[in-house]
Parts: C-alpha cells; structure tokens; sequence
C-alpha cells in the first residue's frame, strides 16, 4: 500500500511538471485537478497514518513539494496565456486609425490677467516677490502703518487662527513688501500676485477670497511724476494705447499722498453706463508714495529713500476685460464658464 501512495504521487509529480495550457479551458481544467478545493493531490494526505513511520517523513516533504509544484506551475501557465490575449489585442490595433481626440483644456481667467500684468510691468523692470497666505500681524498690518487701534483695520476684517491670533490669513499682497523692504536695500522694485482674504459677505461684487497685484518702487528721487507715468503705462498696455487715467484724492495707512486710479472707459453703450455708474471713468486700482512710516518700519532710511506703491484686484480687471457680472463665477469650477476662455490661452 506504501509503495501504491509514492508512486501515484510521483506520477502526479511529473503530470504538473510536464502540463501544458494552451487556453483558458485546459488552465481551468488543471486549476480544478491540482490547486482547487476538491484537488487530486489532498486525498493523498490521509494516506500518510497507513504508512511506517519511517516513511511519513519523506512522503510527507515529496506531498508538499507536489502542492508547491502545482501552485507555481499554475501561475506559470496562466502568466503564459494572459501574455499570448495581450499579443493577440496588440496584434488586432490598426496602428493606423486616428488617435481619440483629446479635450483641450483652458486657462483660468484670473491667470491669463494676472500674466498680463505681470507681462506689462516686467517689461519696464519689475520682478515678482511672494510671501505666505497665513502671515503674521506685523507684516501684514502693524509694519504698514496701521497699528492695532487703527480704524482703517474694520475695513480689512479678516480670518485670524483659533490656536494663534497673531496669525491670520493676509488681507493684502502688501505683507510682501514689508517684507522684501526688511530683507532687501533699494533700489526696490517688485511686483506682489497671489491670494488675499477678507470676511466679506459672498456677493456679485466681493468675495472672501480673491487676487491682488501689488507693486513697490523705491529708490532715491522717486517722484509722485514718476508714480503716474508708470500708471498710464500700465493702463496704455492694458486698456489700449490712447487710455486715459485720472486720479483722485483718496486714504491709504500706508501711503501718503493718495490716490484711486480710474481709466476713461466711455460712454457708448447701455453696458458703458451701469459699468461706470454715468460717468465714463471706471475705477481701477489704488496707489500712493510710500508713507515715511513705513519706511522707518522697515529700515529704510526715509530721509534718503522715497517710493510709491500700488495695487489693483485681479478679478475686478478680469470681470473688465470679459464684461463678467459676477465675481462667484471665478470660484465655482463651472466647466461651461471657464471653456470660453480656451481663445485666450
């Protein structure tokens, strides 16, 4: 009886050795004799109490080699078939068909502004600077000249941190020239993009969150003069070559004199009208010279060293540029919203 179980076993040692799959059918049909459930090889095993005990040993190692043998083997020729399917669907592509086409994307209308203007002012020397949305109270508020009793911080109402109040989320890209003005001795001249946050109540017109560009100049001999010649550069670039500015007394802590930049848009139509509220001149950006306070703040020597400052939101000269009515349009990921501007790549 001995004898019987070693040598069925080694039979069915050399069956799996020398088994062949050519397709699924014959992989299965050696799954179900040699790896499954109900598998030649198990009934073997209650053979080993009726052998000497000097044989349960060996026969058991040469049962455990034939269920290895069989795993393996199996995986062997299953690899094998999967391998000759994917030939075969590699063999049936027509190389030749035309490829599925592909969805082209579109920029954001916000980035295509924002590269815009920093196109225009890059052109006449101005270098971007960046600094981190989550910025302390200094640099965003006190190091601008606007200390913690200062009225003008109700109109910057911001998001502070629960576990750290002297930190919140940045109101302006300003926190990035006070920045630049303590790591950096002028001449000074940089450009500040990126995201600011203010607790403002969600509407057509505002937003919690939205794009600045801010920029600083400062050198020896800056002038208001020199100011509005790069303003009406600026505008001359965006708006056209025979754009029109005015400027008009205004109040910024951090600057001194002043002013809101308007470009003349024009009366001819019906949309000309309610954009400029009848007046033809529409509201841009804010600028000024670069209050001495700051500067001391700083560490720039106010009695050698003057500049100016601007800044201008970059939604609300998207919304110009695209006659866009609502500014949540520019949040809301809408697909129908955001392929129209696939022309302005």
């Amino acid at each position: 009886m001995s004898m019987d179980l070693f040598e069925q076993l080694k039979r069915f040692i050399t069956e799996i050795e020398q088994a062949q799959a050519a397709d699924a059918e014959a992989l299965e049909q050696f799954r179900k004799k040699f790896v499954g459930a109900k598998n030649v090889i198990k009934p073997l095993q209650k053979g080993i109490r009726e052998l000497e005990a000097e044989q349960r040993p060996v026969f058991g190692q040469l049962l455990n080699k034939a269920k290895q043998l069989a795993e393996e083997k199996y995986k062997a020729l299953k690899a094998s078939i999967e391998a000759g399917q994917e030939a075969e669907e590699v063999d049936k592509l027509d190389l030749t068909a035309p490829a599925e086409p592909l969805e082209l994307g579109a920029r954001h209308p916000v980035a295509i502004v924002m590269d815009r203007i920093i196109d225009v002012f890059s052109r006449i020397g101005f270098t971007i600077a960046q600094g981190p949305e989550i910025e302390d109270d200094w640099h965003n508020f006190t190091a601008m000249n606007t200390p913690e009793d200062h009225p003008a911080r109700d109109m910057q109402d911001t998001y502070y941190l629960m576990n750290d109040p002297a930190m919140l989320l940045r109101t302006h890209t300003s926190s990035v020239q006070s920045r630049v003005m303590e790591s950096q001795k002028p001449p000074i001249r940089i450009i500040a993009p990126g995201r600011v946050y203010r607790n403002e109540t969600i509407s057509a017109r505002s937003h919690c969150q939205f794009h600045q560009v801010e920029g600083l100049y400062i050198d020896e001999g800056v002038s208001f003069a020199d100011m509005k010649q790069t303003m009406l550069y600026f505008a001359r670039q965006m708006y056209g070559p025979d754009a029109r500015i005015r400027l008009r007394p205004s109040f910024f802590p951090f600057t001194e004199p002043s002013a809101e930049m308007d470009v003349y848009w024009g009366l001819q139509s019906e949309t000309d009208y309610r954009i400029t509220k009848g007046t033809g001149w529409l509201e841009i950006l804010g600028c000024g010279m670069v209050d001495p306070n700051v500067l001391e703040n700083c560490g720039i020597d106010p009695n050698r060293y003057s500049g100016f400052a601007f800044g201008m939101g970059i939604e609300r000269q998207a919304m110009l540029q695209y006659r866009i009515g609502d500014i949540r349009l520019f949040f809301e990921n809408d697909l129908r919203f955001l392929k129209q501007f696939k022309a302005a790549l």
